[in-house]
């Protein structure tokens, strides 16, 4: 069983506390709206300074990780090449990592990016497609000794559906059993990080909320979390602003932050170990009460 995780300076006993990763989406087209590659950033030094701005504040409200991300990863979303990501992502990665002492952690599948952010000064790999894509990435986060964030994906483009108002999701996804076809699927990732040398202290699981998974899948799937936790890894959880909440309560991805305050606490109560959001400073507060409720310390 997990108990802690240590490097870049820092330790974190699992369990204590809820980690707050802060999303920060270099891209622009965000499903949620927040990517910093808009037409008012006209230069580099100023997508860097607002990049900076908002980190800062994400820190200041209680951010322990901030998650940077080059490519959307939204049903319908154009796929951006390896050169292109590495433009967007490795300036902010050593701006970030030369004035903030936080982790820092690259939402790539790429094994290139990957070396160069962890060279840049990222400390984990956070990957869509749970080593399943690129072959070569497992060996650069076990060299780097770097942790790695393992999520379940099943999206494809022949399951996808997209609304202008409310965004796209997934429909008709095959699954035989649910949760064990997850579990199954989780594991098939954590042996390849294990083959690779990549210590069990070093990997993280995300169950994938939102990616090839239907409304009603992804509920369910919130709702049995132990079920995840009991593979014995720390589990993130990334429900923020996603369309299964905006499905669920007919609302657009600026008008979710109650579903996904819903989703944050049932996760944290479920077990979550950290939660993947946008509206960190809100989210904050949120996590600090739930931890309050469910982490008691024993009497």
């Amino acid at each position: 069983m997990y108990s802690e995780l240590s490097f870049g300076g820092h330790s974190w006993v699992w369990g204590r506390q809820t980690l707050l990763m802060g999303i920060l989406n270099i891209t622009p087209d965000s499903f949620s709206g927040d990517g910093f590659l808009q037409d008012s950033i006209t230069d580099q030094q100023s997508l860097l300074d607002a990049v900076l701005a908002q980190a800062l504040r994400f820190v200041s409200a209680g951010a322990h990780i901030l998650d940077i991300g080059g490519e959307s990863t939204r049903p319908g979303a154009a796929p951006v090449t390896e050169e292109q990501e590495m433009e967007r992502i490795l300036p902010v990665v050593r701006h970030l990592s030369g004035h903030l002492d936080v982790w820092l952690s690259v939402d790539t599948y790429r094994s290139r990016v990957a070396q160069a952010a962890l060279k840049s000064g990222a400390h984990i790999i956070n990957d869509v497609w749970g080593l399943k894509v690129d072959p070569a990435l497992a060996d650069v986060v076990a060299h780097h000794d770097a942790a790695v964030i393992l999520m379940h994906n099943r999206s494809s483009w022949a399951n996808a559906e997209i609304k202008e108002r409310l965004g796209g999701r997934y429909v008709g996804v095959p699954y035989e059993n649910l949760l064990e076809d997850i579990k199954r699927e989780l594991m098939e990732s954590v042996l390849l990080a294990r083959s690779a040398g990549i210590a069990d202290d070093r990997i993280i699981l995300d169950p994938g909320i939102g990616f090839g998974k239907t409304v009603e899948q992804n509920l369910e799937l919130l709702d049995r979390l132990p079920e995840i936790k009991a593979l014995g890894f720390p589990v993130l959880l990334g429900p923020s602003r996603k369309s299964f909440i905006g499905y669920t309560l007919d609302l657009p991805p600026d008008k979710r932050l109650e579903g996904t305050a819903a989703a944050v606490a049932i996760g944290i109560a479920r077990g979550a170990d950290i939660v993947r959001v946008h509206d960190v400073e809100f989210m904050s507060r949120l996590a600090r009460m739930a931890d309050a409720i469910v982490r008691r310390p024993t009497p």
